[in-house]
């Protein structure tokens, strides 16, 4: 017993000792699309310029995601747009003007700006040479048409503003909707896979010769005004950082905003240079953004994610093999625990992230962000079931002959189980263990949706740049990780387990 106490509680050390990152006390968000990262590193970057050090959390998802983290001071500022906080953030208030929609957003401590500059609306997008041939121009027209296939960002999709109330006001086929990624449903577009998707009219992979933006007739989408959002606690505490961001009022047109983002998306700078170059520009701001080599950017990712693994898998080791051991000793209560780890891992990565957050703040803690407990608790409730499972298992499968044995030599039911049981089980502890990391590893890369770092990192922005060497950036070393875990519990379990065992 004293050997598993021992091996516990290195375990337990592992996983609690702190790894030190370097954090700037404010953060600023951005949404999981070109466009969002751009302007959250001008925000950045005028923090930077103002003398406040700020980080930018790239990537964070959708708008309530962000605009949650802003509620909950995870993130002092992000960028958000006016007909998405009317019709979706603030959908239960009535907003008319814009003094309603500041007095509306005052009530949750937040302070809004006056508008950046343009107006990024919602459209609809199709092929040029299909609209053509179809005679289709309007939104209106496509109710003609009902074998189109419509391709539309998830986010869209549930959207107050956006598919359930277009679909209704131009009574718009739903027979064929399928949600897609806003980056992926472009190349579908363009191959023919799908024949409609929801765009923005600063994106600059809308290519006039490629593709259509369908007349919204019917003035359906609001004007989507971009605006900064900012705490008010952090108004108050850094006015200099808030007249900072003032100077982008009025500066950001609508051809600058869709140059910027081809730079990103065509020539491929990153969104660091691309928001240097436009505040050299407009407002003779230098700012020389650090530059980190392919090599760099791997192991700081690989380091992330072996944070966030390792905070997660171990407590998951340390409570799943207790939780098998009750499963199988006392079974009405292992069949509840053992049906609770399953249905966790039914739970889409992103929903459980998402239902997580209220827990993390709850907690005190960082819900979004490097090392957030929000991916640290999902990653360990994914963790469970695996080890639980393999515990139960390997218990059950222990011959009645060997617990009749220590029972008539009067051990205990504690002794039993320390002496007996258990080193006979380990074989299948320890693949649920080699399971369960293998696991983890693959599921931490989710982790970048809430801006937690890791793998996931490139992966996302090679997904949303449409670069497939970016992904392969946080996809190979991802799986040389699972290989490597894989092997290094193989290998303990031919030094852990005696030759009778094996």
């Amino acid at each position: 017993m004293r050997y598993y106490l021992f091996w516990a509680g290195c375990l337990l050390v592992l996983a609690i000792i702190p790894w030190r990152w370097d954090a700037a006390e404010l953060k600023v968000g951005s949404k999981a699309f070109t466009e969002g990262v751009i302007l959250g590193e001008l925000l950045q970057q005028l923090a930077l310029d103002a003398g406040v050090p700020a980080e930018h959390l790239r990537h964070l998802g959708g708008s309530r995601l962000v605009f949650q983290a802003l509620k909950q001071q995870d993130i002092v500022a992000y960028i958000e747009y006016t007909g998405t906080i009317d019709q979706e953030l603030l959908a239960d208030t009535p907003i008319a003007t814009d003094k309603q929609r500041a007095e509306a957003l005052a009530e949750h401590g937040i302070m809004i700006s006056p508008s950046l500059g343009f107006n990024n609306t919602y459209a609809i997008a199709m092929r040029r040479q299909q609209a053509e041939q179809l005679g289709i121009v309007s939104i209106s027209d496509l109710a003609r048409h009902r074998l189109l296939k419509y391709g539309l960002s998830n986010e869209f999709i549930d959207r107050g503003d956006g598919w359930p109330a277009l679909s209704q006001r131009y009574a718009l086929p739903t027979e064929h909707v399928f949600g897609l990624d806003h980056d992926l449903a472009y190349r579908q577009l363009r191959a023919g896979e799908i024949d409609v998707m929801d765009a923005y009219v600063t994106d600059a992979r809308i290519d006039p010769a490629e593709l259509i933006l369908l007349q919204d007739d019917k003035k359906h989408f609001p004007e989507y005004s971009a605006v900064i959002l900012y705490s008010s606690q952090m108004a108050e505490r850094y006015p200099q950082l808030v007249t900072a961001w003032q100077r982008l009022i009025g500066q950001v047109d609508e051809d600058a905003m869709r140059q910027m983002n081809g730079e990103v998306e065509f020539n491929h700078l990153d969104e660091s240079q691309v928001a240097a170059n436009f505040l050299k520009e407009r407002l003779q701001i230098v700012y020389q953004p650090p530059v980190q080599t392919r090599s760099q950017r791997v192991v700081q990712h690989i380091l992330e994610h072996l944070d966030l693994v390792r905070r997660s898998l171990l407590p998951a080791i340390l409570i799943a093999i207790p939780l098998g051991v009750i499963a199988f000793h006392w079974r009405l209560l292992g069949q509840t625990i053992l049906g609770i780890t399953s249905i966790v891992q039914t739970i889409p990565a992103l929903a459980l992230l998402v239902m997580l957050i209220p827990v993390s703040n709850w907690l005190g803690a960082s819900s979004v962000g490097r090392g957030s407990i929000t991916a640290v608790l999902a990653l360990f409730l994914y963790s469970l079931l695996p080890v639980v499972r393999n515990t139960f298992a390997g218990l059950n499968d222990v011959p009645a002959f060997y617990r009749d044995s220590a029972q008539a030599l009067g051990l205990s039911s504690f002794w039993r189980l320390s002496y007996v049981e258990l080193p006979l089980a380990t074989r299948s502890v320890l693949a649920g263990i080699k399971t369960a990391a293998v696991l983890n590893i693959g599921y931490a890369t989710l982790g970048a949706l809430i801006g937690a770092g890791g793998l996931g990192q490139p992966i996302l922005t090679g997904i949303r740049l449409n670069r497939f060497d970016l992904i392969l950036e946080g996809a190979l070393p991802a799986a040389l990780l699972a290989l490597a875990a894989q092997a290094m519990f193989e290998l303990l379990e031919r030094r852990v387990l005696s030759k009778g065992l094996k």
